[in-house]
């Protein structure tokens, strides 16, 4: 699997965001990362020159892989084992039976699947794909929201090797410097709430974006960025209300036996996707 550990640092650019990285290392420290440094000023420059900061944390471990050679790894695998991936097949509806579930497929080649078991992992459109199944309680279904993240790329070499992360803001974590395998660094993403999934990029957003990075990179030159791809985040808690984590949803849960829903599942999601299964596995055997 195409990959490299270039570490990440989490940089305070002012004393009031110092706290902010405190929680963060609270945070991984509870969930057993236990090998995160503290760095001062100078100790962050001399790993990354460029860098403006007053302090960071950095992770050694974090780094980055080539997530479509991993998701056709994991293809690969489901495959051998037995599994059918049937592309471009929209599940248009479903209903709860005695012995399982029925679904209605659309598609080139329309179809009635009955199953024992479901796993809803559709991401932005779970909760939707949950509403539309006859038989499960719309009470156990929580609300969609949808938040767009845009990303700008870099013209030119990046100065830096590492990952660099700002302290989260509401919504997302922050504009960030994340690099890929080919060495090309990208910025992003930021948060706009929005009615419904729109992917579109607007470049007048590179404004706010030269704002927040020069926070932590000064050097960052005027007509550097240019507009790449936007996401959208599968959010099931509003702008307005504390962040909701990852929801796995099982029987127990929700009462439909045989169902798994996940609700929330963002970006980390990829990165936390072999553990997802593993609850996904702990939620069907009750």
């Amino acid at each position: 699997m195409p990959h490299e550990r270039l570490g990440k640092l989490i940089v305070a650019t002012t004393e009031a965001e110092i706290p902010g990285v405190e929680k963060i290392e609270a945070a991984a420290r509870a969930n057993g990362v236990d090998n995160l440094e503290w760095l001062t000023a100078s100790e962050a420059r001399r790993l990354e020159p460029e860098l403006n900061c007053v302090a960071a944390l950095l992770s050694p471990s974090t780094g980055i892989i080539d997530s479509h050679a991993l998701m056709l790894a994991y293809q690969g695998e489901a495959e051998d084992a037995g599994a059918f991936v049937a592309f471009r097949s929209p599940v248009l509806s479903g209903r709860v039976r005695g012995d399982g579930l029925e679904l209605s497929v659309g598609g080139e080649e329309p179809a009635a699947i009955r199953c024992r078991l479901l796993v809803n992992a559709a991401g932005l459109y779970a909760p939707a794909l949950a509403r539309a199944i006859e038989g499960v309680p719309p009470a156990s279904i929580p609300p969609a929201y949808f938040c767009r993240g845009v990303y700008f790329t870099l013209s030119g070499k990046t100065p830096f090797r590492h990952l660099i992360y700002p302290v989260p803001e509401p919504g997302g974590l922050g504009v960030h410097i994340t690099l890929d395998l080919a060495g090309q660094a990208r910025f992003g993403p930021d948060v706009e709430w929005i009615d419904g999934i729109d992917y579109a990029v607007d470049p007048r957003r590179g404004d706010k974006f030269y704002a927040a990075v020069r926070r932590y990179w000064p050097g960052l030159r005027d007509g550097a960025l240019m507009p790449g791809y936007a996401g959208v985040r599968p959010k099931i808690s509003g702008p307005d209300e504390p962040a909701a984590d990852f929801v796995v949803q099982g029987p127990a849960d929700h009462g439909v036996p045989g169902l798994v829903n996940l609700y929330g599942i963002e970006s980390p999601g990829l990165t936390a996707s072999l553990p997802l299964a593993d609850e996904v596995l702990k939620k069907l055997a009750g």
